[in-house]
């Protein structure tokens, strides 16, 4: 890889940060950050105008303070799951507890309309939420677009194929606020989603010439291509680095030309 230029391991925010939330979403932020959760674990409280039942979306780990201070936006009308990371549903049986609360999907409630998106990748379990109040919208992504950087892969759960086909998905929604699971809100899901896209691809050209330059292991690839990413997060690289190893060996397979069997004398 010598004479490539590097890509840059991104820590900032990829499009800007929204400079507030709408009237009708509230953040309540876990205490839980570190290199993995940024500066913590989101949890959502959604509560249009004139509406009594708040949505509350990521109830969070098991921090006992954390979850309480989510209920105090009560009442609670239903909660929203992107997906089953412990740092995000650790906490859910005892919310429930506290609540009273239902898990579901696309929940009904007055002022609100959410729609479920499928957007597996990041986990195969992984979904985002359009919310729709009369005063907005709002995109509810998760860990599949975050508030600063980029996110993983989290193979084998994770897959590189489904997961850039979400970000495809998402760049529909042009204009439309980002609620991250982790990092500040952002102002635009097309563009962050383009952004991801388009350093996806390059990372995967990145590893697909480390590979035709000899390395054979996740561990020396991983070096090659993530110089520059601290230590503490090496293991974290090689599951990306797994991820796109697994798309690249697909995608040679299905290059390769069907034999037709031959008939039997």
């Amino acid at each position: 890889m010598a004479g490539e230029r590097r890509l840059a391991h991104v820590t900032e925010p990829v499009v800007a940060v929204a400079d507030q939330l709408p009237a009708w979403v509230t953040l309540v932020r876990a205490p839980n950050p570190g290199p993995m959760t940024l500066d913590g674990t989101n949890t959502w409280v959604l509560r249009p105008a004139g509406s009594a039942p708040a949505v509350v979306v990521d109830p969070g780990p098991a921090d006992e303070p954390h979850l309480r201070a989510v209920a105090e936006h009560g009442p609670i009308g239903a909660i929203l799951v992107t997906h089953g990371h412990p740092d995000h549903v650790e906490g859910l049986p005892r919310f429930q507890e506290l609540t009273g609360a239902e898990v579901v999907t696309e929940p009904a409630v007055a002022g609100l309309r959410i729609t479920r998106i499928e957007t597996p990748g990041h986990t195969a379990d992984s979904v985002c939420y359009l919310a729709e109040t009369g005063g907005g919208r709002a995109i509810l992504t998760g860990d599949t677009i975050l508030g600063r950087g980029t996110t993983i892969v989290a193979w084998p759960d994770g897959e590189l194929g489904a997961y850039l086909a979400s970000l495809e998905r998402l760049r529909a929604f042009e204009g439309v606020p980002v609620l991250p699971g982790h990092g500040p809100p952002l102002t635009d899901c097309a563009a962050a989603a383009g952004f991801y896209l388009a350093h996806r691809r390059a990372r995967l050209e990145q590893v697909r010439a480390a590979v035709d330059a000899g390395a054979r292991t996740p561990e020396a690839i991983a070096a090659a291509v993530y110089p520059d990413v601290d230590q503490s997060l090496r293991s974290v690289a090689e599951w990306s680095i797994r991820a796109q190893l697994a798309y690249l060996d697909q995608e040679r397979r299905e290059s390769q030309p069907r034999r037709e069997p031959l008939d039997s004398p």
